[in-house]
């Protein structure tokens, strides 16, 4: 049996990649991606030059333009961010990997049971995520998720780095690695200050002054440095429903009440939704400004209902930061299928029989006599398997 062995793929800068789209000259100067409108004013993901003159994100906008005051700010693409990251996510699950997704830009799997799919070893696997995502990324393996993204963060982009060691193997990163971790994107600043500048340093710290200092936060940063984590979440794959509508003018106010209230009808008239009901949706728009806004809500209870849809929808409308030219609603995750699929079971012997013989008469009438066949058992204890059954026409 095979030791659980975490893989990590990681496109650096994601979001600051797909936000500047061919403007590649951005990402060879100090940039960083805009604080999103009507949020906390925080820089996004920077570049490498700005990194240089000590931009870092999560920063205070202000403190990152008395850094680099040629620091260029690039308007933030989350719908763009959103579809590009789908697409990669699609391309890893077609190999057979379950998915968990910190953020953009970071996937997590475990190649356990991939390995006899792609050549019984962990080099086949990796070679199947390099060709499934057709672009340069870096890689990593290691016994534990956190591992696994501290060996992608040393691994160049066409050599993977793997590693079977745990705490031996972080000692020597640094404690930056832990601002991917959520909750804990603030602490690396703080420790450094402290003069703790590797996960070997953080480790041997007593985890009571941690816990007296930080909090949870602390314990959960000695715990990823000693080696220990959490297992995967791998994300629910499911069906994905959109409706888009181009508005004639910047639309705002009612237009866009009544623009929502169209893409609502129309994605709850969509064939492929069969009746189920819907409990997360996307509400995003193209600002006419530049950029997008994507706002994602969850219902409280999953619903077809278009009134209520409305109503909870139509709230996330007052944040949008500018008008609009384009607006798209997205069933995000479906609810269970309607009362009626299960009425096949539900029926007595003689309706179900009714309806596998009507059924098998459409199937016929469609693809030909061949189209239902029924095994009939006729030399169960031959040696030779082919002579123990036979299909014959279904009656």
């Amino acid at each position: 049996m095979f030791d659980s062995m975490i893989v990590c793929v990681l496109l650096p800068r994601f979001a600051l990649t797909v936000a500047a789209a061919d403007r590649e000259q951005l990402l060879r100067e100090p940039s960083a991606l805009a604080p999103e409108p009507g949020r906390e004013q925080l820089v996004g993901e920077v570049s490498p030059a700005a990194e240089a003159h000590g931009v870092r994100p999560g920063m205070r906008l202000g403190e990152a333009l008395a850094r680099s005051p040629r620091l260029a700010l690039v308007p933030p693409d989350p719908v763009g961010v959103a579809d590009a990251w789908g697409r990669v996510l699609v391309a890893l699950e077609s190999i057979g990997a379950a998915v968990e997704t910190p953020s953009p830009g970071q996937a997590l799997f475990d190649a356990r049971g991939l390995r006899r799919l792609h050549g019984g070893h962990l080099d086949g696997v990796l070679d199947a995520t390099r060709r499934a995502l057709r672009r340069p990324a870096r890689i990593g393996a290691g016994p534990t998720r956190f591992v696994a993204l501290a060996a992608a963060h040393v691994a160049r982009p066409r050599r993977p780095c793997v590693t079977h060691e745990g705490r031996a193997f972080l000692a020597a990163q640094p404690v930056d690695l832990l601002r991917h971790r959520a909750g804990l994107e603030r602490l690396p600043e703080q420790l450094e200050r402290l003069g703790v500048a590797t996960l070997g340093e953080l480790g041997r710290m007593p985890r009571a002054s941690l816990a007296d200092r930080f909090g949870p936060a602390g314990l959960h940063a000695h715990e990823l440095a000693c080696g220990e984590d959490t297992p995967l979440r791998p994300r629910a794959v499911s069906e994905t429903l959109e409706e888009t509508l181009d508005l004639p003018e910047a639309g705002s106010g009612q237009q866009l009440e009544r623009g929502l209230a169209m893409l609502v009808d129309r994605l709850l008239a969509r064939r492929e939704r069969d009746g189920r009901t819907i409990r997360a949706a996307v509400l995003s728009a193209k600002l006419v400004e530049g950029g997008t806004w994507r706002e994602r809500v969850v219902f409280r209870e999953a619903t077809a209902d278009p009134a209520r849809m409305k109503l909870a929808l139509t709230g996330r409308l007052q944040l949008l930061p500018a008008p609009a030219e384009r607006l798209r609603l997205a069933a995000e995750r479906l609810g269970p299928p309607h009362g009626a699929g299960g009425a096949l079971f539900e029926d007595s012997a003689q309706e179900r029989r009714a309806r596998l013989r009507e059924a098998v008469k459409q199937a016929r009438a469609a693809a030909g006599p061949e189209a239902a066949l029924r095994v009939l058992t006729v030399d169960p204890d031959s040696r030779v398997p082919e002579r123990r059954a036979v299909l014959t026409p279904f009656e």
